[in-house]
């Protein structure tokens, strides 16, 4: 456990960076280990913990490739499609329910299933 420097919270030096931190700055960790990590004290569970990167070793992030886009809007798509009536339902089908909203709670006018 000692390996690692630790800081407090906010109280990180100049020159560390969480992930989230780096992508605002279009970078990634790149495959380097964690360099040092934040603590932020909680009085009922452990501490909060973020893991702390060095910005002089980050990289670029990777350009999205036209696959990869195409992949990413088929998935999404996919998210949106009700698997009872197969109509894209202008959002994301919540879980909860598994279908889309008319088709889950049908009224006559509403779904093509239900008529």
């Amino acid at each position: 456990m000692g390996a690692l420097p630790v800081f407090r919270w906010r109280l990180a030096p100049d020159g560390y960076a969480t992930r989230r931190q780096l992508r605002a700055q279009g970078l990634r960790p790149g495959g380097q280990d964690v360099a040092a990590q934040l603590e932020r004290p909680r009085r009922r569970r452990g501490p909060l913990v973020a893991y702390l990167y060095r910005v002089d070793l980050a990289k670029p992030v990777r350009p999205m490739t036209d696959a990869k886009r195409a992949a990413l809007a088929k998935a999404n798509a996919a998210r949106r499609t009700c698997p009872q009536c197969r109509r894209d339902a202008g959002y994301v089908i919540p879980p909860s329910l598994g279908t889309c909203v008319p088709c889950a709670f049908p009224t006559p006018s509403d779904c093509p299933r239900s008529v």
